[in-house]
């Protein structure tokens, strides 16, 4: 099948936190024999900011943002089995969104593809006149990355025809171990962009943390913390690109997953990061949120906390022994049921109308 994405990026991760999640998915496409292309608009420093060239399993086509260009690529997509509108491109995603729907054809399969469900859902079922409530019914098929049955329960309720999760997953030739590095040598890590719905989580599991343990040391990755006032024991290391993830995920004693609020609320979302960083090998700890046993089991594969008392209490009982442990647990789980090959296989056999069994999200 020949495949159509517009999307936010694939080839940079610069406040595009969805770019490692589009890159397994894709790649794997492309080795079950799929041709992919990948549309782009030229916005926020992205492509100032690349982190890989483009690849040889997708075709990437970087556009200027304007409606009269956006058009121009729908016209060069229209020839593609499968088209997808993925959410939060950042430019024109209401023309883009009508646009795909346009080519809707017998034989043609049009696909809206939520990275960020919880907060779409929040937003339409806030406001009654909300454009993108007339649009949901008419999308052949609505993807999610993430927030299970209660996700697929409101885009059903929103008129959705079908709505399939699949989730973020471990691409192992892109995470994987290596060795650890000294810049990043901490007890805690967290990366994540500086966000209105994160920073108040941030503060709660990361900086409470922090200012619990001051004999401790925390690195901080992303954008956006600049000029944000932190614990005496935090280094703000800035943007992480993603060729250093690795090194980031390995070299701290432990890596701290935390959730945006809606995601927590929904639950059944588990970021990127969990699964790069389970792939790497390391200790994780996350916040809380419904069905993290889905995709690793707490206390062995996992540890999970509820604020940022309980997060120093993890520190205070991991040793680097016990950490390696739940590590390589972790990494060996997700390598059994969480790549991006489960996610691709899943993707084809619906498309295809084939059962597919959701071994992962079951």
């Amino acid at each position: 099948m020949k495949f159509a994405f517009f999307g936010s990026s694939l080839v940079s991760a610069y406040w595009n936190g969805a770019a490692t999640y589009y890159r397994g998915l894709i790649r794997n496409l492309h080795l079950l024999g799929h041709e992919i292309t990948f549309y782009e608009p030229d916005a926020y420093g992205r492509q100032e900011h690349r982190d890989m060239d483009d690849p040889e399993w997708a075709r990437v086509v970087v556009y200027p943002p304007t409606t009269d260009v956006a058009h121009a690529m729908l016209d060069d997509a229209a020839t593609a089995d499968v088209i997808v509108k993925t959410s939060g491109v950042g430019v024109l995603d209401r023309t883009l969104e009508e646009g795909v729907l346009t080519l809707r054809r017998p034989g043609r399969t049009v696909v809206f593809w939520d990275v960020d469900a919880p907060a779409t859902l929040d937003a339409v079922e806030s406001d009654p006149r909300h454009p993108f409530r007339r649009l949901v019914g008419r999308f052949d098929l609505i993807c999610t990355y993430g927030g299970g049955q209660p996700v697929v329960d409101a885009y059903t309720a929103l008129g959705a025809r079908h709505c399939e999760p699949v989730y973020n997953a471990l691409d192992p030739q892109t995470h994987h171990p290596v060795p650890h590095r000294v810049d990043y040598a901490a007890d805690l890590g967290f990366l994540g962009n500086r966000l209105p719905d994160r920073e108040s989580r941030v503060e709660r599991f990361f900086l409470a943390a922090a200012e619990a343990r001051p004999a401790l040391r925390f690195i901080l990755g992303g954008s956006g913390w600049e000029d944000r006032r932190l614990p005496s024991n935090v280094d703000f290391i800035g943007h992480v690109y993603t060729r250093d993830h690795n090194a980031f995920n390995v070299s701290p004693r432990a890596v701290l997953n935390i959730s945006r609020d809606s995601m927590a609320r929904y639950g059944f979302s588990p970021a990127t990061r969990v699964f790069e960083a389970a792939g790497a090998g390391a200790c994780l700890i996350t916040d809380a949120w419904e069905g993290i046993e889905t995709f690793l089991e707490p206390g062995s594969e996992v540890l999970v906390a509820r604020g940022g008392d309980e997060v120093a209490e993890h520190l205070d009982a991991l040793t680097p022994e016990r950490a390696w442990r739940i590590g390589e647990a972790a990494r060996r789980r997700v390598l059994a049921e969480h790549t991006y090959a489960h996610r691709a296989r899943q993707l084809e056999a619906l498309l295809q109308g084939r059962d597919f069994t959701r071994r992962a999200v079951a």
